[in-house]
């Protein structure tokens, strides 16, 4: 019991996600003093910024002063100008389908339909679905999805923390070690020149492991605050316009309903054709949600003053998330002031050298768990990384694929909590989840996974995986 209290006191002790953001903006201009500046040199290859290995050398320090920490924010936001839309863009489309009641109804019957007593099932079916999504489609795409599953779990009988976990956990999950991630697996193979998502069986079987035990955690969570409704990390949140206004047995689906859902599905299918075949990427995708949100509004026969106060209203509950994308994005415009993000990727491949092999593919994966925080881009950290961790992997006596491994896992893995990562906290806004009380929630399932990862690390050293 006293063990419980002290975690859970742990826990509360988590700052509110302005002061966790904001601790880190002070720490990395405070590192600009302290970690001298450095750089790679850069060659362009197939329109990307690519590391050249063992160019690293010191420049100038650039240390950033106070007005320019605070300059930094104004200009996270600038840079953060697509994601930032993307979430509002989303949001007004979910609020047009809400003022439909097409999503209610849809998800009122599909509970009737299914019944109650199969809630749990529905979570773990639910929880596998937001994962394959993620394996596939990627990752900021499927941002739209997010609020079916905060509908869902209000229904269901739980709360917004267990629809994160549903959505944004599973999705997180499933992207981060999908065996298919052209961001990270696909770019660590292109670098290395391996064929393309080789490799993939092990992969395959870390993301099922992963994903089930998410699921597992999910119904865990599910259960507990079903016995114990003061338990719930939910407590407090807004969920008004997300539960259901009456009794599950009087849901049914009408011909504006089907209408209205029949256009957010061809519009999903849309996104999916424009993503494999036509490079989109946000912008496309928050034009596609405005005309979905435009023609909802039609087809439900909203007057022009309903449509406009429905984009007011959508824009005003999705404000404090798309705040918290840009103000997190400021970390990166800091980084690249002081000149510290190559350095800091330098030291951290420097620590590597002289490690006993199975620990030196633990230690690599834990690096780059460390540098994501600073390159929360996948791809941008492949591109920033990998040339540098790869004939160092080979000097170690690591191959190429065992690398790509670690790095895909120390990427994929510390995006469950990374405050910096824009696409995390945009669809944690979705689901109106501060993450202050999303790192309460899935702390547990990281370490659990972390360990996972170390133990599949050494099983792909002691085969020679490749």
């Amino acid at each position: 019991m006293n063990t419980l209290n002290s975690r859970s006191s742990i826990f509360k002790r988590i700052p509110h996600a302005i002061s966790m953001l904001f601790g880190i903006i002070i720490l990395v201009t405070i590192l600009s003093y302290l970690i001298p500046a450095g750089t790679y040199e850069r060659i362009v290859v197939d329109g990307r910024n690519t590391v050249v290995p063992n160019s690293y050398k010191t420049i100038a320090s650039t240390p950033v002063g106070l007005l320019d920490m605070f300059k930094a924010i104004p200009l996270g936001f600038k840079a953060a100008a697509e994601i930032i839309f993307i979430v509002l863009a989303g949001a007004i489309m979910f609020g047009f389908m809400d003022a439909s009641k097409a999503v209610e109804n849809a998800i009122g019957t599909l509970v009737k339909k299914l019944g109650l007593k199969n809630k749990y099932l529905i979570i773990v079916i639910m929880t596998f679905i937001y994962g394959l999504l993620g394996v596939t489609v990627g990752y900021e795409h499927n941002i739209a999805m997010v609020p079916i599953a905060a509908i869902l779990s209000i229904a269901l009988g739980g709360d917004l923390i267990l629809a994160a976990g549903i959505s944004v956990g599973a999705m997180t999950i499933g992207f981060g070690l999908s065996p298919i991630n052209p961001y990270t697996v696909g770019t660590g193979h292109k670098i290395a020149q391996l064929p393309i998502f080789s490799g993939a069986l092990l992969r395959s079987m870390f993301c099922l492991i992963a994903l089930s035990i998410m699921a597992y955690y999910n119904v865990r969570y599910f259960k507990k605050i079903i016995k114990h409704p003061n338990k719930s990390l939910g407590n407090g949140l807004n969920i008004g316009e997300l539960s259901l206004s009456k009794p599950i047995s009087e849901y049914s689906m009408n011909g504006k309903n089907w209408m209205v859902i029949s256009v957010f599905i061809i519009g999903l299918l849309t996104i999916l054709y424009g993503v494999f075949n036509l490079d989109w990427y946000i912008n496309e995708l928050s034009a596609i949600f405005l005309i979905i949100a435009l023609l909802c509004g039609l087809l439900s026969r909203m007057s022009t003053n309903t449509m406009s106060e429905t984009v007011l209203k959508s824009v005003s509950l999705a404000a404090p998330g798309a705040f918290m994308v840009g103000f997190a994005t400021s970390i990166k415009v800091l980084m690249e002031m002081g000149n510290i993000g190559d350095t800091i990727s330098y030291q951290l491949s420097s620590l590597l050298e002289g490690l006993p092999l199975h620990l030196s593919a633990i230690c690599m994966s834990i690096s780059q768990s460390v540098i994501n925080f600073f390159i929360p881009s996948g791809s941008g950290q492949a591109l920033a990384t990998l040339p540098v961790m790869l004939p160092l992997g080979e000097s170690l006596g690591l191959n190429s694929q065992i690398t790509i491994l670690a790095f895909q896992i120390g990427d994929g893995l510390s995006n469950l909590v990374n405050p910096t990562l824009g696409g995390l906290i945009a669809m944690l806004s979705m689901c109106r989840v501060p993450i202050d009380r999303w790192i309460r929630f899935i702390l547990p399932v990281l370490i659990i996974l972390i360990g996972i990862s170390f133990l599949t690390l050494t099983i792909a050293v002691a085969i020679n995986y490749n």
